[in-house]
Protein backbone atom coordinates (compact mmCIF):
# COMPACT_ATOMS: atom_id res chain seq x y z
CA UNK A 1 0.00 0.00 0.00
CA UNK A 2 1.89 3.04 -1.26
CA UNK A 3 -0.36 5.67 0.35
CA UNK A 4 -0.15 4.53 3.98
CA UNK A 5 2.66 3.78 6.42
CA UNK A 6 2.89 2.55 9.99
CA UNK A 7 4.66 3.95 13.05
CA UNK A 8 5.18 1.47 15.88
CA UNK A 9 6.21 2.79 19.29
CA UNK A 10 7.42 0.78 22.26
CA UNK A 11 9.50 0.38 25.39
CA UNK A 12 10.46 -3.06 26.71
CA UNK A 13 7.43 -4.76 25.21
CA UNK A 14 9.11 -8.16 24.86
CA UNK A 15 7.03 -10.78 23.07
CA UNK A 16 4.22 -8.28 22.57
CA UNK A 17 6.49 -6.29 20.25
CA UNK A 18 7.32 -9.41 18.24
CA UNK A 19 3.60 -10.04 17.64
CA UNK A 20 3.07 -6.37 16.79
CA UNK A 21 5.89 -6.17 14.26
CA UNK A 22 4.86 -9.46 12.63
CA UNK A 23 1.31 -8.15 12.16
CA UNK A 24 2.62 -4.92 10.63
CA UNK A 25 4.94 -6.78 8.28
CA UNK A 26 2.04 -8.99 7.20
CA UNK A 27 0.12 -5.85 6.18
CA UNK A 28 2.84 -4.97 3.66
CA UNK A 29 3.02 -1.26 4.43
CA UNK A 30 6.26 0.68 5.02
CA UNK A 31 6.97 0.93 8.74
CA UNK A 32 9.30 2.37 11.33
CA UNK A 33 9.79 1.36 14.95
CA UNK A 34 10.45 4.06 17.55
CA UNK A 35 12.08 2.91 20.77
CA UNK A 36 12.02 4.78 24.08
CA UNK A 37 15.07 3.47 25.85
CA UNK A 38 14.31 -0.26 25.89
CA UNK A 39 16.72 -2.58 27.64
CA UNK A 40 15.18 -5.88 26.51
CA UNK A 41 16.64 -6.05 23.01
CA UNK A 42 13.59 -4.48 21.30
CA UNK A 43 15.76 -2.44 18.94
CA UNK A 44 17.59 -5.51 17.70
CA UNK A 45 14.32 -7.42 17.31
CA UNK A 46 13.01 -4.74 14.97
CA UNK A 47 16.26 -4.54 13.01
CA UNK A 48 16.38 -8.32 12.61
CA UNK A 49 12.95 -8.11 11.01
CA UNK A 50 14.17 -5.49 8.56
CA UNK A 51 12.23 -2.60 10.10
CA UNK A 52 13.83 0.84 10.32
CA UNK A 53 14.45 1.96 13.91
CA UNK A 54 14.44 5.35 15.58
CA UNK A 55 15.97 5.36 19.06
CA UNK A 56 14.83 8.40 21.00
CA UNK A 57 17.53 10.56 22.56
CA UNK A 58 17.30 10.00 26.35
CA UNK A 59 18.45 13.56 26.96
CA UNK A 60 14.83 14.61 26.44
CA UNK A 61 11.88 13.13 28.38
CA UNK A 62 10.23 10.13 26.76
CA UNK A 63 6.57 10.22 25.81
CA UNK A 64 4.31 8.36 23.43
CA UNK A 65 3.49 11.68 21.78
CA UNK A 66 7.16 12.41 21.09
CA UNK A 67 7.74 8.89 19.81
CA UNK A 68 4.87 9.10 17.33
CA UNK A 69 5.95 12.51 16.05
CA UNK A 70 9.56 11.48 15.50
CA UNK A 71 8.44 8.22 13.97
CA UNK A 72 6.35 10.02 11.38
CA UNK A 73 9.25 12.33 10.52
CA UNK A 74 11.47 9.31 9.88
CA UNK A 75 8.74 7.52 7.91
CA UNK A 76 8.15 10.52 5.65
CA UNK A 77 11.88 10.89 5.10
CA UNK A 78 11.95 7.35 3.77
CA UNK A 79 8.57 7.41 2.00
CA UNK A 80 7.76 11.00 1.16
CA UNK A 81 4.56 10.28 -0.76
CA UNK A 82 2.56 8.86 2.14
CA UNK A 83 -0.88 10.39 2.65
CA UNK A 84 -1.91 8.40 5.72
CA UNK A 85 -0.13 7.06 8.78
CA UNK A 86 -1.26 4.42 11.22
CA UNK A 87 0.10 4.69 14.74
CA UNK A 88 0.23 1.52 16.78
CA UNK A 89 1.66 0.75 20.21
CA UNK A 90 4.06 -2.13 20.66
CA UNK A 91 1.59 -3.97 22.91
CA UNK A 92 -0.95 -4.23 20.08
CA UNK A 93 -1.44 -6.31 16.94
CA UNK A 94 -2.72 -4.93 13.67
CA UNK A 95 -5.85 -6.65 12.37
CA UNK A 96 -5.68 -7.95 8.78
CA UNK A 97 -7.45 -5.58 6.42
CA UNK A 98 -7.49 -2.59 8.76
CA UNK A 99 -5.12 -0.42 6.74
CA UNK A 100 -7.25 -0.95 3.64
CA UNK A 101 -10.43 -0.11 5.56
CA UNK A 102 -8.92 3.02 7.08
CA UNK A 103 -7.43 4.25 3.80
CA UNK A 104 -10.74 3.59 2.07
CA UNK A 105 -12.65 5.72 4.59
CA UNK A 106 -10.11 8.53 4.35
CA UNK A 107 -10.33 8.38 0.55
CA UNK A 108 -14.13 8.60 0.66
CA UNK A 109 -14.37 11.34 3.28
CA UNK A 110 -11.97 14.24 2.66
CA UNK A 111 -13.06 15.90 5.94
CA UNK A 112 -11.91 12.91 8.00
CA UNK A 113 -8.55 13.54 9.65
CA UNK A 114 -8.41 10.40 11.78
CA UNK A 115 -10.04 6.98 11.69
CA UNK A 116 -10.11 4.24 14.30
CA UNK A 117 -11.88 0.90 14.58
CA UNK A 118 -12.66 -1.88 17.05
CA UNK A 119 -9.72 -2.58 19.32
CA UNK A 120 -10.10 -5.71 21.43
CA UNK A 121 -8.29 -6.85 24.54
CA UNK A 122 -6.19 -9.92 23.73
CA UNK A 123 -6.65 -11.57 27.14
CA UNK A 124 -10.03 -10.13 28.07
CA UNK A 125 -10.94 -12.78 30.63
CA UNK A 126 -7.57 -12.93 32.34
CA UNK A 127 -8.60 -10.26 34.84
CA UNK A 128 -11.41 -7.82 35.56
CA UNK A 129 -8.99 -5.02 34.69
CA UNK A 130 -8.44 -6.43 31.20
CA UNK A 131 -12.24 -6.70 30.87
CA UNK A 132 -12.51 -3.02 31.72
CA UNK A 133 -10.04 -2.17 28.96
CA UNK A 134 -12.03 -4.21 26.44
CA UNK A 135 -15.22 -2.38 27.44
CA UNK A 136 -13.49 0.98 27.04
CA UNK A 137 -12.25 0.09 23.55
CA UNK A 138 -15.83 -0.59 22.36
CA UNK A 139 -16.91 2.98 21.61
CA UNK A 140 -19.79 4.19 19.48
CA UNK A 141 -19.40 3.85 15.70
CA UNK A 142 -19.57 6.96 13.53
CA UNK A 143 -18.61 10.56 14.18
CA UNK A 144 -16.72 10.83 17.50
CA UNK A 145 -14.85 13.48 19.45
CA UNK A 146 -11.53 11.65 19.73
CA UNK A 147 -9.65 8.43 19.17
CA UNK A 148 -6.93 6.70 21.17
CA UNK A 149 -3.27 6.08 20.55
CA UNK A 150 -3.94 3.39 17.96
CA UNK A 151 -5.49 5.10 14.94
CA UNK A 152 -4.95 6.13 11.33
CA UNK A 153 -4.36 9.80 10.53
CA UNK A 154 -4.33 11.87 7.38
CA UNK A 155 -0.77 13.19 7.24
CA UNK A 156 -1.48 16.71 5.94
CA UNK A 157 -3.79 17.93 8.74
CA UNK A 158 -1.71 16.08 11.32
CA UNK A 159 1.36 18.05 10.26
CA UNK A 160 -0.62 21.27 9.91
CA UNK A 161 -1.59 21.00 13.57
CA UNK A 162 2.00 20.26 14.61
CA UNK A 163 1.24 16.66 15.55
CA UNK A 164 0.98 15.59 19.17
CA UNK A 165 2.29 17.84 21.91
CA UNK A 166 5.49 15.98 22.77
CA UNK A 167 5.50 17.27 26.36
CA UNK A 168 2.17 15.59 27.14
CA UNK A 169 2.60 12.23 28.86
CA UNK A 170 -1.13 11.43 28.83
CA UNK A 171 -4.20 12.58 26.94
CA UNK A 172 -2.27 13.72 23.88
CA UNK A 173 -4.60 11.93 21.43
CA UNK A 174 -7.92 13.60 22.39
CA UNK A 175 -6.08 16.93 22.67
CA UNK A 176 -4.89 16.62 19.07
CA UNK A 177 -8.36 15.53 17.97
CA UNK A 178 -9.75 18.66 19.59
CA UNK A 179 -7.42 20.83 17.52
CA UNK A 180 -8.29 18.87 14.37
CA UNK A 181 -12.02 19.31 14.97
CA UNK A 182 -11.55 23.02 15.59
CA UNK A 183 -9.86 23.19 12.17
CA UNK A 184 -12.98 21.69 10.58
CA UNK A 185 -11.94 18.05 10.37
CA UNK A 186 -13.80 14.94 11.51
CA UNK A 187 -12.83 11.94 13.64
CA UNK A 188 -14.49 8.67 12.62
CA UNK A 189 -14.82 5.27 14.29
CA UNK A 190 -15.53 2.36 11.96
CA UNK A 191 -17.10 -0.96 12.89
CA UNK A 192 -14.14 -2.76 11.29
CA UNK A 193 -11.65 -4.69 13.40
CA UNK A 194 -8.54 -2.59 14.00
CA UNK A 195 -6.47 -4.89 16.20
CA UNK A 196 -5.79 -6.50 19.55
CA UNK A 197 -4.34 -4.86 22.64
CA UNK A 198 -2.47 -6.60 25.44
CA UNK A 199 -2.89 -4.52 28.59
CA UNK A 200 -1.37 -7.19 30.85
CA UNK A 201 -3.25 -5.52 33.70
CA UNK A 202 -3.84 -8.07 36.41
CA UNK A 203 -3.69 -6.17 39.69
CA UNK A 204 -5.50 -3.43 41.57
CA UNK A 205 -2.28 -1.42 41.75
CA UNK A 206 -1.95 -1.38 37.98
CA UNK A 207 -5.56 -0.25 37.55
CA UNK A 208 -5.04 2.46 40.16
CA UNK A 209 -1.95 3.85 38.40
CA UNK A 210 -3.76 3.82 35.05
CA UNK A 211 -6.60 5.81 36.64
CA UNK A 212 -4.07 8.25 38.14
CA UNK A 213 -2.80 8.77 34.60
CA UNK A 214 -6.33 9.52 33.39
CA UNK A 215 -6.81 12.12 36.11
CA UNK A 216 -3.50 13.74 35.19
CA UNK A 217 -4.57 13.84 31.53
CA UNK A 218 -7.86 15.57 32.33
CA UNK A 219 -6.06 18.15 34.45
CA UNK A 220 -3.61 18.96 31.69
CA UNK A 221 -6.37 19.08 29.09
CA UNK A 222 -8.33 21.58 31.18
CA UNK A 223 -5.19 23.65 31.81
CA UNK A 224 -4.51 23.90 28.09
CA UNK A 225 -8.04 24.39 26.73
CA UNK A 226 -10.43 24.68 29.67
CA UNK A 227 -11.05 28.39 29.14
CA UNK A 228 -12.05 27.91 25.51
CA UNK A 229 -15.75 28.00 24.52
CA UNK A 230 -15.96 24.18 24.50
CA UNK A 231 -14.61 24.04 28.09
CA UNK A 232 -12.39 21.09 27.24
CA UNK A 233 -12.03 18.59 30.14
CA UNK A 234 -13.59 21.02 32.65
CA UNK A 235 -16.64 18.83 33.25
CA UNK A 236 -14.46 15.78 33.85
CA UNK A 237 -12.22 17.64 36.30
CA UNK A 238 -15.19 18.96 38.24
CA UNK A 239 -16.63 15.47 38.45
CA UNK A 240 -13.35 14.10 39.78
CA UNK A 241 -13.13 16.75 42.51
CA UNK A 242 -16.82 16.37 43.41
CA UNK A 243 -16.80 12.58 43.80
CA UNK A 244 -13.17 12.17 44.82
CA UNK A 245 -13.01 14.95 47.43
CA UNK A 246 -16.02 17.22 47.99
CA UNK A 247 -18.66 14.62 48.87
CA UNK A 248 -16.56 12.46 51.24
CA UNK A 249 -15.03 15.50 52.93
CA UNK A 250 -18.43 17.14 53.41
CA UNK A 251 -19.88 13.93 54.81
CA UNK A 252 -17.00 13.51 57.26
CA UNK A 253 -16.81 17.18 58.31
CA UNK A 254 -20.51 17.41 59.09
CA UNK A 255 -20.81 14.01 60.77
CA UNK A 256 -20.42 15.32 64.34
CA UNK A 257 -22.72 18.39 64.13
CA UNK A 258 -25.39 16.42 62.25
CA UNK A 259 -25.25 13.39 64.52
CA UNK A 260 -24.03 11.26 61.63
CA UNK A 261 -26.83 12.19 59.24
CA UNK A 262 -24.35 13.76 56.83
CA UNK A 263 -22.98 10.29 56.13
CA UNK A 264 -26.11 9.72 54.07
CA UNK A 265 -24.31 11.77 51.41
CA UNK A 266 -22.21 8.69 50.75
CA UNK A 267 -25.34 7.05 49.39
CA UNK A 268 -24.73 9.11 46.26
CA UNK A 269 -22.00 6.65 45.25
CA UNK A 270 -24.17 3.52 44.85
CA UNK A 271 -26.83 5.71 43.22
CA UNK A 272 -24.30 6.98 40.69
CA UNK A 273 -23.12 3.43 40.03
CA UNK A 274 -26.74 2.36 39.43
CA UNK A 275 -27.23 5.20 36.93
CA UNK A 276 -24.09 4.22 34.99
CA UNK A 277 -25.17 0.57 35.09
CA UNK A 278 -28.53 1.45 33.56
CA UNK A 279 -26.87 3.49 30.82
CA UNK A 280 -24.55 0.61 29.94
CA UNK A 281 -27.44 -1.84 29.86
CA UNK A 282 -29.24 0.45 27.41
CA UNK A 283 -26.13 0.18 25.25
CA UNK A 284 -26.66 -3.60 25.20
CA UNK A 285 -23.87 -4.54 27.63
CA UNK A 286 -24.44 -7.62 29.77
CA UNK A 287 -25.23 -7.16 33.46
CA UNK A 288 -21.74 -8.28 34.53
CA UNK A 289 -19.88 -5.89 32.24
CA UNK A 290 -22.27 -3.07 33.07
CA UNK A 291 -21.79 -3.57 36.81
CA UNK A 292 -18.01 -3.80 36.49
CA UNK A 293 -17.80 -0.65 34.40
CA UNK A 294 -20.11 1.26 36.75
CA UNK A 295 -18.06 0.29 39.80
CA UNK A 296 -14.82 1.29 38.07
CA UNK A 297 -16.24 4.68 37.05
CA UNK A 298 -17.23 5.47 40.63
CA UNK A 299 -14.14 4.10 42.36
CA UNK A 300 -11.87 5.56 39.68
CA UNK A 301 -12.59 9.10 40.88
CA UNK A 302 -10.21 8.58 43.82
CA UNK A 303 -7.06 7.65 41.87
CA UNK A 304 -8.06 10.22 39.24
CA UNK A 305 -8.05 12.84 42.00
CA UNK A 306 -4.53 11.76 42.87
CA UNK A 307 -3.60 12.35 39.24
CA UNK A 308 -5.14 15.83 39.35
CA UNK A 309 -3.18 16.71 42.47
CA UNK A 310 -0.05 15.31 40.88
CA UNK A 311 -0.54 17.62 37.90
CA UNK A 312 -1.06 20.66 40.13
CA UNK A 313 2.09 19.89 42.11
CA UNK A 314 4.07 19.41 38.93
CA UNK A 315 2.92 22.84 37.69
CA UNK A 316 3.92 24.44 40.98
CA UNK A 317 7.31 22.78 41.14
CA UNK A 318 8.10 22.94 37.44
CA UNK A 319 10.42 20.56 35.66
CA UNK A 320 9.75 17.67 33.23
CA UNK A 321 6.93 15.18 33.71
CA UNK A 322 7.72 11.51 34.14
CA UNK A 323 5.72 8.95 32.18
CA UNK A 324 3.05 7.32 34.36
CA UNK A 325 3.30 3.60 33.64
CA UNK A 326 0.71 1.16 34.95
CA UNK A 327 2.81 -1.98 34.53
CA UNK A 328 6.43 -3.11 34.65
CA UNK A 329 8.10 -2.27 31.36
CA UNK A 330 10.22 -5.40 31.15
CA UNK A 331 7.40 -7.55 29.81
CA UNK A 332 8.14 -10.88 28.26
CA UNK A 333 4.68 -12.37 28.05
Amino acid sequence: MSCIGVVVIGRNEGQRLVRCLDSVLAAGAPAVYVDSGSTDGSVQVARDKGIAVVSLDPARPFSAARARNEGLVALLAACGGLRYVHFIDGDCELAPGWLEAAAGELDRNPRAAAVCGRLRERHRDQSIYNRLCDIEWAGEVGLIDSCGGVATYRVAPFLAQGGFHADMVAGEEPELCLRLRRAGHEIIRLAAEMGNHDAAMVSWRQWWKRSVRAGFAYAEGAARHGRSPDRYCVRECRSIWLWGAAIPLAAAAAAWPTGGWSLLLLGAYPLQAWRIHRRMRRRSYGPGDAALYAAACVLGKFPALQGQVRYVLRRLRGGPVQVIEHRPTAASR
